[in-house]
C-alpha cells in the first residue's frame, strides 16, 4: 500500500489557494428582499409576509417548495430582516443532540435580548419522533424555526409541529425571473461574472433557463459551467460569446425533478390515470415517459395499468384487461428498454378503449349489501347436499338444473330473502356493455315468460308435487 504523504507536503504552496471562490449560486443570493427574484404573490409590496418580515415580527414557518426556489435564502433574509442569528442545520447530516446544543445557544442569545432563526433544511428527513424535540421551544419562543422542505408537509411533517408552523409554498422560478437573474449574474462585476466581459446569445439563455426547470440554482451553475467553457476555449483571455453549443457542452444531463417515494410519485401516476380516463393517449404517452425517465419502478406503473384496465375500462372492452396483463408479463420478461414499448402500447389501448366503471360501482354495491347481510343463510335450494342426512334436511330440494332446458335458463331465486331483489351491476351503454345489456334483456324476457307459464290458471288448485329436483 503506498503511504500518505505528510501533511506538508499536501499542503498547497499558496496558501491562498485553499481559499476556493464561492460558487456563483452563493455568490448571487439575494441580499435585500428587493433582490429576491419570484414569489410575488409571497413576498410582494404590502403582501403579510413581507409585511411582517420588515416589521421584524414573524414567526416559526415552513417553507415547502422544489430544488432552487429560494428557501435558504428567504430564511436568510427572515433573520436578517429581524435582527435575529441564522443558525443553519441540516436534517441529514445532523441530529437532536445538535439540536440541543443550539438551544442552548439560543437561550443564553435570549438573555441578552437577541432571538436566534434555526433554519433546518431537509426538515422532512427527521422522523415524526425527532420532529417533537422543536416542540418545546418553538412553543416558548426559544428559537423561531424556519424549515425547508421539498416533500408535501402534509404526509411528512408530525401534526402537532405542523399545527405550529405557518406553512408557505414556494413555486419554481418562472422563466421570465431566471432570465433576469442570469443576465445580472452575467453583468455583475462584483458578485458575479462581468469581470469577463462575456455575452450570450438569445439561444444559448433559453436553453439555460428551460434546462433549469425553475431551479435558481441549477441555471446559475449552468451558467457558470458555460462561462469557464468558453474560458478555457479563449485561453483565460476575457470576452467571448456563450452560445447554445457551449452550454450544452457545459451542462451534465438533464436529470428529471422526480421521487419515486414522494409527492410527485403520486401526483404524476395520478396524472397518468386520469389521462386514461380521459382518453388521452397523448397525455397517457407523456406522463408514463416521465414517469420511466424519472427512474419509477416499471412493473408499479405495469400493476397500475392492470387496476385501470378492470376499473375504469371494465367490461366495456374485456380484451382490456388481458392487454394489460401481456403488457405486464412482457415488460417482466425483456426489461427495459425494450419492455417499455408493451407499456407505452396498453397506455394507448386503455387510452382508446370505451370506458366504464359498472363493475367496480357493482363491486362495491356487493361489498356494502355483504356488510349489511353478514348473517344471512344460504337459501335450501342452493346448498350442496353431498350426505342422506343434509338431503333429508332439505339440502338442494328445489333447484333446478339449467342445461335441462333448452333455453339453459331456468328463472330462480339466487339471493337471500334479506338481499332478494338488488340490481348491483347494470351494464353501462359503451362498448362490449351494449351486448352485456341484450343478454341481460334476453334473459329477463325468458324470466317473464317463465312466470307467466308457471302461474296457475283461475281456479286450477296449487301443484301437489315437487318436480324440482334433476
Amino acid at each position: 500500500m503506498t503511504p500518505h504523504p505528510p501533511a506538508s507536503a499536501r499542503a498547497p504552496k499558496n496558501p491562498s489557494s485553499a481559499l476556493l471562490p464561492e460558487p456563483l449560486a452563493a455568490r448571487m443570493r439575494p441580499r435585500t428582499l428587493d433582490e429576491f427574484l419570484g414569489h410575488e404573490q409571497l413576498l410582494g409590496p404590502g403582501t403579510p409576509l413581507r409585511t411582517e418580515i420588515e416589521s421584524g415580527t414573524v414567526g416559526s414557518m415552513l417553507f415547502w417548495g422544489p430544488p432552487g426556489s429560494g428557501k435558504t435564502t428567504l430564511g436568510r433574509l427572515v433573520a436578517q430582516y429581524t435582527d435575529r442569528e441564522f443558525v443553519p442545520f441540516s436534517a441529514v447530516t445532523e441530529g437532536v443532540p445538535r439540536v440541543r446544543v443550539i438551544v442552548g445557544e439560543a437561550e443564553a442569545r435570549r438573555a441578552e435580548g437577541r432571538g436566534t432563526v434555526l433554519f433546518v433544511d431537509e426538515i422532512h428527513r427527521f422522523n415524526r419522533a425527532q420532529q417533537d424535540a422543536f416542540l418545546q421551544y418553538v412553543e416558548n419562543g426559544t428559537l423561531t424555526l424556519i424549515g425547508a422542505t421539498t416533500e408535501n408537509p402534509s404526509f411528512e411533517i408530525n401534526g402537532a409541529l405542523l399545527s405550529r408552523l405557518r406553512v408557505f409554498v414556494l413555486a419554481p422560478l418562472a422563466v421570465h425571473d431566471l432570465v433576469a437573474m442570469v443576465r445580472t449574474a452575467l453583468s455583475d462585476a462584483e458578485r458575479g461574472l462581468g469581470a469577463m466581459h462575456l455575452t450570450i446569445e438569445d439561444a444559448a439563455l433559453e436553453t439555460i433557463v428551460t434546462e433549469a426547470d425553475g431551479d435558481a440554482r441549477r441555471a446559475l451553475n449552468s451558467l457558470e459551467a458555460a462561462a469557464s467553457f468558453v474560458a478555457r476555449q479563449r485561453g483565460g483571455a476575457g470576452g467571448g460569446v456563450i452560445t447554445a453549443a457551449a452550454v450544452r457542452d457545459a451542462m451534465q444531463a438533464r436529470v428529471a425533478r422526480y421521487d419515486k417515494s414522494g409527492e410527485e410519485h403520486y401526483n404524476l401516476i395520478s396524472a397518468y390515470h386520469k389521462a386514461l380516463r380521459g382518453s388521452d393517449p397523448q397525455g397517457a404517452l407523456y406522463w408514463l415517459a416521465r414517469m420511466i425517465e424519472g427512474g419509477e419502478d416499471p412493473m408499479y406503473i405495469a400493476r397500475r395499468t392492470v387496476r385501470f384496465a378492470a376499473e375504469d375500462v371494465g367490461l366495456a372492452d374485456p380484451t382490456a384487461l388481458r392487454v394489460a396483463l401481456d403488457a405486464r408479463d412482457t415488460y417482466h420478461f425483456l426489461g427495459s428498454p425494450e419492455g417499455e414499448l408493451a407499456l407505452a402500447e396498453a397506455a394507448v389501448y386503455l387510452a382508446t378503449a370505451p370506458k366504464s366503471n359498472s363493475v367496480y360501482r357493482a363491486w362495491g354495491a356487493a361489498l356494502d349489501l355483504a356488510r349489511r347481510t353478514p348473517a344471512e343463510g344460504v337459501p335450501l335450494h342452493l346448498r350442496n347436499a353431498p350426505t342422506k342426512l343434509m338431503k333429508d334436511l332439505g339440502y338442494g330440494r328445489g333447484y333446478q338444473y339449467a342445461h335441462g332446458v333448452p333455453e339453459a335458463y331456468i328463472p330462480q331465486d339466487y339471493l337471500p330473502d334479506a338481499a332478494a331483489g338488488s340490481t348491483l351491476y347494470e351494464p353501462g351503454p359503451f362498448g362490449f356493455e351494449k351486448e352485456i345489456a341484450k343478454r341481460l334483456a334476453w334473459w329477463a324476457d325468458l324470466r317473464a315468460k317463465a312466470e307467466r307459464s308457471a302461474a296457475p290458471e283461475p281456479g286450477a288448485g296449487a301443484p301437489t308435487r315437487d318436480q324440482t329436483d334433476g
